[in-house]
């Protein structure tokens, strides 16, 4: 049996029945998902101490991701009428089938004797009584966690036919302090399930607008360290940095287009504010935009051959594209309130954007050409919307009500699935990594 294609039926009569056989009735689920497919996660098991806790540790990591997903519904472990006894075995379908868990996950940790931890799984197909998938990992005791969002990957993987996003990161702008113009706003990093947390050392204070690159552990962000705006580009993994430029009177930092060979940027040119391209090899600027209005938040597309951008040339702040070479302006918003911070699906099917709508912000999404417009969060404050590399979750920060800090939250499609990510202090500007190598 195919697992991708038997994610896209109708899963809530697939698994009730009797025989392994599936009615073929599609789902679309960027729309609301109210059967998850329910797996069957019980604790990887080993023979030495460690080995049961990391095991433990690993499945409830599991657990966790395939949960926030909202594609995926864990069945209770307390339901279990099997207990794992060996993962190579092939188990007793029969008890899993009692418990209505159509997926079953089973996994080993050891400890190898160079010290290095060896996990390994077996993703097993309930009701088809095969398997699906088998992997294992050999890495170092401390690096469990990241091995538990690889496995999630590969698992979310197999049941949907599309890329996980679990063994990525999340930059954001740690706010401390009182607000106004002495609040504190570092750098942070974390995994995107809000683990992990720590400061990035990048030597620069009161930055702002983390952007990620989508092929590499590199962004860009702004400081106000001299009193005026500088660029960086940082290397994540090197703590390499470097000026891109100073750009006086800069709206936002440079988002990178597909390649990640050059940045589109606002530029404040005597008053008035244009979208420019910046080679990152040559540091040739380049200027699109040419209007007497307010052009900013550039987006790449997909395929590198538009952008996205926020203007107020029609009298109130809408979305607009254009070729990358600046031509063939075309409005696309059309809904009242106005627009901002439009960002471009890393699937090249959808725009996500902040809207405002009287005294109230939410984060909502369009197709490419403002068809379909929906939003996915209302509140005071919701802005700043990232897109999971996968295209299928986005993170924002929200200001529940006035004078509250910011948090980070996270939404996928379906609207339905709106959760806050735990972070140590007030959270603002959130940045989503691509997958980790």
């Amino acid at each position: 049996m195919n697992f991708a294609k038997a994610f896209v039926i109708a899963i809530a009569a697939a698994f009730m029945a009797a025989a392994p056989a599936r009615a073929e009735l599609e789902i679309d689920i960027t729309r609301g998902h109210l059967n998850p497919m329910p797996v069957a996660v019980p604790d990887f098991i080993g023979t030495q101490a460690q080995e049961v806790a990391v095991g433990r540790q690993v499945a409830e990591v599991i657990r966790a991701n395939l949960t926030r997903s909202s594609l995926f519904r864990i069945t209770d472990p307390a339901a279990y009428l099997a207990q794992v006894a060996e993962v190579n075995t092939q188990p007793r379908f029969s008890d899993w089938k009692v418990t209505q868990a159509q997926a079953l996950v089973v996994g080993q940790s050891t400890l190898l004797p160079d010290g290095r931890l060896r996990i390994e799984f077996r993703l097993w197909d309930v009701f088809g009584e095969s398997e699906a998938l088998a992997r294992f990992y050999a890495t170092t005791p401390e690096n469990w966690r990241r091995v538990a969002h690889k496995i999630s990957d590969e698992i979310y993987k197999r049941l949907t036919g599309e890329e996980g996003y679990f063994d990525t990161r999340i930059v954001f702008v740690s706010e401390s302090g009182p607000r106004g113009a002495r609040r504190v706003k570092q750098l942070m990093i974390m995994d995107q399930d809000g683990a992990n947390p720590s400061i990035l050392q990048t030597g620069a204070a009161q930055v702002i607008t983390p952007r990620f690159s989508p092929t590499a552990q590199q962004i860009t962000f702004m400081s106000f360290e001299t009193g005026r705006p500088r660029v960086f580009l940082y290397n994540i993994d090197t703590g390499r940095r470097e000026v891109l430029g100073e750009f006086s009177g800069m709206s936002y930092a440079p988002r990178f287009s597909p390649r990640g060979d050059s940045v589109v940027l606002t530029l404040d040119l005597n008053g008035n504010s244009e979208i420019h391209r910046m080679d990152l090899r040559s540091r040739t600027v380049t200027r699109l935009t040419n209007n007497p209005a307010i052009d900013t938040s550039p987006s790449y597309s997909k395929e590198g051959d538009l952008i996205v951008f926020n203007s107020d040339r029609g009298g109130s702040r809408q979305i607009y594209t254009m070729g990358a070479d600046g031509g063939n302006v075309q409005r696309i918003s059309t809904g009242e309130g106005s627009y901002t911070t439009p960002v471009w699906s890393p699937r090249g099917d959808l725009i996500a954007f902040t809207k405002q709508v009287g005294g109230r912000f939410g984060i909502g999404v369009m197709r490419p050409d403002g068809s379909g417009e929906r939003m996915l969060s209302e509140s005071y404050l919701d802005e700043g919307p990232t897109w999971s590399p996968n295209g299928r979750v986005i993170m924002f920060f929200r200001e529940a009500r006035p004078g509250a800090g910011p948090k980070l939250w996270s939404v996928d499609l379906t609207g339905q699935n709106l959760r806050q990510v735990q972070t140590p202090a007030d959270g603002s500007d959130p940045a989503w990594s691509p997958l980790l190598p």
